[in-house]
């Protein structure tokens, strides 16, 4: 999907949404399907626990999870058009259920209400938009509200430490972990890497990533943010 500026102005807005998914409304995973993050989310999220993927459009990502043996992943989205979509189709599945609304405004869910909250390119589209900033302010306070004390925000992005970190430590009281995944798996299976998905990246502001991944790797960057206790 292309952002041009139009586009990218509306990314936070819920016509867009609805026009792409009625134009487009065949399954589409941004950044990352299922089985390519699955280890990870083993690492972080046991099968049980209740978990939260927000703006989660058609993509197949939380049907996998489903597979997997996860039995509560409730989906939202801003999209009524996509949320009504994706409910006729998993009507079967009662592990999954789907609710139109806006991620700013998580109301309807009760303080410490979930376990884990996904975020794959969420934070991303309110990024693009207008009023970037508080639209992802307001987006973040209420992903840490919503999780329960030592819950994990996973936040899968193409922003830098740089980018991401100051964001995120001013929202919320996270202990933060860094991991990261290629954009488009290695052809070269034999190449040699210092990181895996599953092994954390020694987070610190200085610019050591590059010295670890290299300065040509093509990367999304995956926080694994857990609440502190004290929360905010």
């Amino acid at each position: 999907m292309t952002l041009g500026n139009t586009q990218t102005q509306a990314y936070g807005e819920p016509w867009y949404w609805d026009n792409r998914y009625t134009q487009d409304p065949g399954p589409f995973d941004w950044y990352q399907k299922y089985h390519s993050l699955s280890p990870l989310l083993r690492l972080y999220i046991p099968h049980h626990h209740r978990v939260l993927v927000v703006g989660c459009g058609n993509s197949e990502f939380s049907e996998g999870m489903v597979d997997d043996g996860y039995g509560d992943v409730l989906n939202i989205d801003i999209s009524s058009v996509v949320i009504e979509a994706m409910q006729k189709k998993y009507s079967n599945r009662p592990q999954l259920k789907y609710i139109k609304m806006d991620v700013r405004d998580m109301s309807t869910f009760e303080t410490g209400s979930f376990d884990a909250v996904i975020d794959k390119g969420t934070l991303d589209s309110l990024l693009c938009g207008y009023n970037s900033r508080p639209n992802a302010t307001k987006m973040l306070e209420e992903v840490c509200r919503v999780l329960k004390d030592k819950g994990v925000y996973i936040l899968i992005t193409y922003g830098l430490p740089v980018y991401r970190l100051h964001l995120l430590r001013n929202s919320c009281s996270w202990t933060i972990k860094l991991h990261v995944i290629e954009k488009v798996p290695s052809v070269d299976s034999s190449e040699h890497r210092s990181w895996n998905l599953t092994s954390p990246i020694l987070l610190d502001d200085g610019g050591s990533l590059e010295t670890v991944v290299g300065k040509s790797a093509d990367l999304h960057y995956i926080y694994v943010c857990t609440k502190d206790k004290s929360g905010r």
